[in-house]
């Protein structure tokens, strides 16, 4: 106690700096996942947060879930036609437009402008072993649905530039080349980003594992356990803005708790690739940029968070959820995941 009298001024200035600091830092790292349903039998992939108050879910049994009070009370939609069939990605536009993907044989597009009462199908391809894995919007005309190699040579894209009333298959030679067993994962709907005219970024996973750009020939490989069906890249997110700075997530989905090759980061436009010094706490289906240096990644094993751009990752609850989303407009951030599970994020 008397070291701590005699000390300068000036010293006794950092001191106090020093424990604020700490503080402060300690503060922005304090989270809790609140469960808001839970119970149904329905896996829930697909997730879309339009403001703070308004999302919809969409997942197994041709369900559809509607919130415009920031997920206290929920309505509820089998799609009628659609009961055996699975929607592992939606997008929703506002509180009464949402587009949903149904993945498998025929591959089908569904919108609903009435709060998803009703709706119709937009796009359909019945082409054998079809199957689409993920949607993307660059804003509420421009879009992309992408889904697993049919001719062993490209990923399947199609794209839209009104607002999912019609769409467009693409050809072969627009698409980089895939390696033999490569595909995609159809786990949460964000392995594909649509950052803007002419970007659209795509990640496969299976035997191998790429980041695949539009009109280039062949992608660029991740540094991310690949080499079975389960491995692979399942998730990509780009900064808004800033295309330079990327992350993907994926990991083993047999193994959820290993934390191998799971997680990648890049700083150059997905040329070269580096990996956290703490990477996510296992298998990670989906993450998501909350700002530049904030990010939350969420799979079967847990949520976990990064302050520091991805660099280093804190577990935040064991509790496993197939997907994380933000609010478009708003600050809110919100999970979903099987049995029904939706929960939020404070932060």
């Amino acid at each position: 106690m008397f070291i701590i009298v005699e000390i300068k001024p000036l010293g006794m200035v950092r001191i106090v700096i020093f424990c604020i600091c700490c503080c402060i830092v300690s503060g922005t790292i304090a989270q809790s996942v609140r469960m808001l349903s839970s119970g149904t039998k329905t896996s829930l992939r697909g997730l879309s947060v339009v403001n703070n108050n308004v999302l919809w879910v969409s997942g197994s049994n041709g369900t559809v879930g509607r919130s415009t009070d920031g997920g206290v009370n929920w309505q509820w939609h089998t799609v009628k036609g659609f009961e055996k069939r699975d929607f592992r990605d939606i997008e929703a536009f506002d509180e009464k437009t949402a587009i949903v993907v149904a993945i498998a044989e025929p591959g089908q597009v569904l919108k609903t402008t009435d709060g998803g009462a009703n709706w119709k199908v937009v796009y359909e391809d019945s082409t054998k072993d079809m199957f689409l894995d993920a949607m993307d919007f660059y804003d509420t005309r421009n879009g992309v649905v992408v889904g697993d190699p049919l001719d062993k040579e490209c990923i399947y894209v199609a794209t839209t530039a009104d607002g999912g009333e019609t769409w467009t298959k693409q050809p072969c030679n627009a698409l980089p080349a895939v390696r033999e067993g490569e595909a995609m994962f159809a786990s949460s709907g964000t392995n594909v980003v649509y950052a803007g005219k002419n970007k659209i970024y795509i990640v496969t996973g299976g035997m191998a594992s790429s980041l695949l750009t539009m009109n280039q020939e062949t992608g660029v490989p991740l540094p991310v356990v690949q080499g079975k069906e389960s491995t692979g890249a399942n998730s990509l997110a780009v900064f808004p803005g800033n295309t330079n700075h990327m992350i993907v997530a994926g990991g083993d989905f047999a193994h959820d708790k290993d934390t191998t090759l799971n997680c990648a980061l890049s700083h150059d436009g997905g040329n070269t690739w580096i990996r956290p010094a703490t990477p996510p706490h296992g298998y990670r289906s989906c993450v998501k940029y909350i700002t530049a240096n904030r990010l939350i990644s969420c799979g079967t094993s847990g949520v976990d968070v990064s302050v520091d751009g991805g660099m280093n990752w804190k577990l935040v609850t064991q509790e496993g959820f197939h997907v994380c989303q933000k609010a478009k407009n708003g600050s809110a951030i919100f999970f979903a995941g099987s049995n029904g599970k939706i929960a939020k994020l404070s932060w």
